[in-house]
């Protein structure tokens, strides 16, 4: 009994020594300047301020270091403000860092998911789903998106409100987008907000305080919560989501139905029909969009299954949802704010209407710069992923600059946090950074933002391989709208706008505003 009461002191002691006292001297035995472990922890727990805010904070901290030791959830982190080391670390030597630090890695669906595959199976996923992706295969679905922007208008032009809370508008809209465009299926949230895809898409995206504690033991503890094997998301919803999946191919298979939509070209892709094509649209798809690498061009074979369709029409959901939504909101109040801006986007607008006859084609979504410009200045300002995380793979050695610097290697297992928000709002980068100016983006004015400082989509191989569509689904609602409304500010507009304690981009007062009828 005695030498049980004994191992058990010892194994205790191990575990306390492995997860709280050695992770506190991480930085301080590799002598690089640090934040202290319980600070970092007491701040991220007890901090009223929303997790972007408090990402632009330490970013603004330490202004003269290229990057400092910081904690999450007491776990060793680079904090990185320097653009050659960050370039460095997403793409010279992205070997080094491939991966992202995952919840679901052990769940049968979202496991598959290409957010969360590590390694060999994600870069042949990535070369596997990127033909998906490129400007031809948005072209294919333009109508449904176009289709859902028109009725989204005339369900805001039949509302007739004089305020409006447009954040859960664009939800029913971005949801609706993805019903079409990723399941292959109509929901018509506008006229029935309780459907069942809408309901189940809101669940997912919305972490109960469970699944939040789950989800906070799977990070602290990833080994011992997956060897466990519980789930963090219902499987219920899960199963909802994969069924209307698996539903679809069998009928598409059965009566040879062809929709130019995602889930033919993740059929494609299972039958190993889907290529990288040479030919290219000539028209640019926007300045935020990030370019392919040669990870993504190179061709690698993959068995696609139906848990791997699945889960890659969830990550719709997942990753497109909330962000493509609050996107929009974020747009519409800025327009808002700044009626001269709004102003001139409306002539836009109205001339490429007359001039397509008031059919609007992907390819005129595509040539409106000044749209680009507001579009791309949003995404500056708000970049709703505003930090990048990544996990070392491989012992990596960072060598020092300054004196205040030493030479250390980062081992593997350690992770690196690139504060994509700082860097947008650092004013050596954009001068002034608070003020909305989409002349920034200008053909005159982009030419001189430095290369690598600005990432709204990630950068590196393990960029955001939605970024084409959100952009196309963001711009296309948005010529529909400016081109029937003026969006107006109302007694309920808050500006400064205020975020909420999460770890998404979240308004705590909403996103109040006025839609006010254009003459035809």
């Amino acid at each position: 009994m005695a030498a049980l009461m004994l191992a058990f002191v010892l194994l205790c002691t191990f575990l306390y020594y492995s997860f709280f006292i050695k992770p506190m001297n991480y930085w301080k035995e590799k002598k690089v300047f640090h934040l202290s472990a319980l600070g970092s922890f007491l701040r991220t727990v007890f901090s009223g301020k929303s997790f972007f805010d408090a990402t632009l904070d330490l970013y603004r901290k330490y202004p003269s270091r290229r990057y400092f030791g910081n904690y999450t959830l007491l776990k060793p982190t680079l904090f990185v403000r320097d653009l050659d080391l960050i370039k460095a670390i997403t793409i010279k030597d992205f070997e080094h860092f491939t991966d992202h630090f995952t919840f679901f890695q052990s769940d049968p669906i979202l496991g598959n998911n290409l957010f969360e595959l590590q390694g060999e199976r994600w870069k042949d996923m990535r070369s596997t789903l990127s033909p998906a992706f490129t400007s031809a295969k948005m072209k294919g679905m333009y109508a449904f998106i176009e289709e859902t922007a028109e009725n989204f208008t005339k369900h805001l032009y039949d509302m007739n409100t004089e305020e409006i809370e447009l954040k859960k508008e664009f939800t029913m809209f971005s949801n609706d987008v993805i019903a079409t465009c990723a399941f292959g299926i109509n929901c018509d949230s506008f006229n029935n907000e309780n459907n069942d895809f809408f309901s189940m898409g809101t669940e997912l995206i919305t972490p109960s305080p469970r699944r939040k504690l789950r989800m906070f033991f799977s990070l602290m503890f990833p080994k011992i919560f997956k060897a466990i094997g519980i789930p963090i998301i219902s499987q219920n919803i899960l199963n909802f989501f994969k069924q209307i999946v698996i539903e679809n191919m069998e009928t598409r298979e059965k009566h040879n139905i062809f929709r130019p939509d995602m889930i033919h070209l993740l059929m494609e892709a299972k039958k190993g029909r889907l290529k990288v094509e040479t030919n290219k649209v000539d028209q640019d798809d926007g300045y935020a969009v990030v370019q392919e690498s040669t990870i993504q061009k190179s061709i690698r074979k993959m068995e696609i299954t139906d848990n791997i369709i699945a889960a890659q029409a969830i990550l719709f959901v997942i990753g497109g949802l909330d962000t493509n939504s609050t996107t929009l909101a974020l747009m519409s109040h800025q327009l808002a704010i700044h009626q001269d801006i709004q102003r001139r986007l409306q002539q836009e607008v109205d001339e490429v209407f007359k001039q397509c006859d008031g059919k609007l084609t992907y390819e005129e979504v595509l040539k409106m710069k000044y749209l680009d410009q507001v579009i791309s200045e949003v995404l500056r300002r708000y970049p709703l992923g505003y930090a990048i995380m990544r996990k070392c793979v491989k012992d990596y050695k960072i060598e020092s600059f300054k004196r205040s610097e030493s030479t250390f290697i980062l081992e593997k297992g350690a992770s690196v946090t690139i504060p994509i928000v700082g860097i947008h709002m650092d004013p050596f980068l954009f001068p002034n950074p608070e003020k909305f100016d989409p002349e920034r983006f200008s053909d005159e004015n982009k030419k001189l933002i430095i290369p690598g400082s600005y990432m709204p989509f990630g950068s590196g191989p393990r960029n955001c391989i939605g970024s084409r569509f959100a952009l196309l689904e963001c711009k296309t609602v948005m010529v529909h709208l400016l081109r029937k409304f003026d969006i107006v500010p109302t007694k309920n507009t808050r500006n400064p706008l205020r975020f909420k304690k999460n770890i998404t981009v979240s308004s705590k007062d909403g996103f109040w505003l006025g839609l006010r009828k254009r003459k035809p």
